[in-house]
């Protein structure tokens, strides 16, 4: 079966400024892509930010095939040559990561329909993709992460702003910080995921698997107070981070939310929500906390993803025996 463009289906996702030639045809889009799809959100239980990203590498690569003539062949008949071809194009407009990233899913695709029987092979594996560069990732001291985290309530004292905003900014930066929350979980914490006396939460994370994440004492304290002084509804059902009228804020609005403070405390303004939850391992493992405990608390299905860590709070402390031992 070959994915020649249907000439009587209309273009999928048509935008105004976008060229029709950068279309997925709807008939590719229906008979592979969306199955596919549906497969990873509701069987595989994917976010959906990760399902955005394969849909995108799918289109991506479409676009390829169409512009280099190799569109009207059917997906099993590309060779590995021809793969590479994408791939080396695929350079010149994608960092290393975001390459990555979308052969895995383009790999995804082809495992998805083998083993349905409708591929026979897949022609991304064993196609060399350039060595990742090591990055590590970046978190605020435990100084900056204080003075970050109480900029809401200080800028509450000093300028008299509103204590709903200020309260409410200040539990969202103590719970991604002090549970290492990813920004996704805790847009949709509910009350009713929290059982304040025993300092939990209980989390759905990535592939809707559910964990408990401490919550300390200090971001205790805010969430009680937040939720007895200033929450316009607190059932069960109800969510934490919301607005002034009870609806529940999205990541954006966080994201936007955290670089006001930033600003407001002279920090880097490349730093990110995700970046509490980097400062928050890495902080535990500075304190002398067990890798494997880390790794719970974060929701990382393997420890190689927690490991990054390590080389973290190493890195620091080459840096400061440089700095401090006489014959370094």
């Amino acid at each position: 079966m070959t994915q020649k463009d249907n000439p009587t289906a209309p273009e999928s996702r048509a935008t105004l400024d976008q060229p029709v030639e950068d279309l997925l045809p709807a008939a590719v889009s229906v008979e592979w892509v969306q199955p596919w799809l549906d497969h990873l959100a509701l069987e595989r239980r994917y976010s959906a930010y990760t399902v955005r990203n394969y849909r995108q590498a799918f289109e991506d690569f479409h676009r390829w095939l169409r512009r280099s003539g190799l569109a009207p062949r059917a997906f099993d008949e590309l060779v590995t040559r021809e793969i590479r071809d994408f791939v080396i194009e695929a350079q010149r407009r994608y960092d290393r990561r975001t390459l990555h990233n979308h052969v895995s899913g383009l790999r995804a695709f082809y495992r998805y329909w083998m083993r349905l029987g409708r591929l026979t092979r897949n022609p991304f594996t064993g196609v060399a993709l350039p060595k990742m560069e090591k990055r590590l990732p970046k978190f605020l001291t435990e100084k900056q992460a204080d003075a970050l985290l109480t900029s809401p309530t200080r800028q509450l004292e000093e300028e008299g702003t509103d204590p709903f905003v200020c309260w409410r900014d200040r539990l969202v930066l103590e719970l991604l910080y002090g549970a290492g929350l990813r920004i996704s979980e805790l847009c949709s914490l509910n009350y009713g995921m929290i059982d304040v006396a025993e300092g939990v939460a209980r989390v759905l994370g990535k592939g809707r698997k559910e964990r408990v994440c401490p919550i300390g004492a200090v971001a205790r304290t805010v969430l009680v107070r937040f939720r007895d002084e200033f929450a316009p509804a607190k059932g069960a059902e109800d969510a934490v981070i919301v607005d002034a009228h009870g609806r529940r804020l999205g990541p954006r609005t966080l994201q936007l939310m955290m670089k006001r403070y930033l600003a407001l405390c002279g920090l880097p303004m490349d730093l990110s929500p995700h970046k509490l939850r980097h400062s928050f391992a890495t902080h535990l493992l500075d304190r002398g906390a067990d890798l494997r405990l880390v790794q719970e608390l974060l929701g990382h299905a393997r420890l190689t993803t927690t490991q990054v860590y390590t080389h973290v709070t190493i890195a620091r402390l080459k840096d400061i025996y440089k700095h401090a031992h006489p014959r370094a």
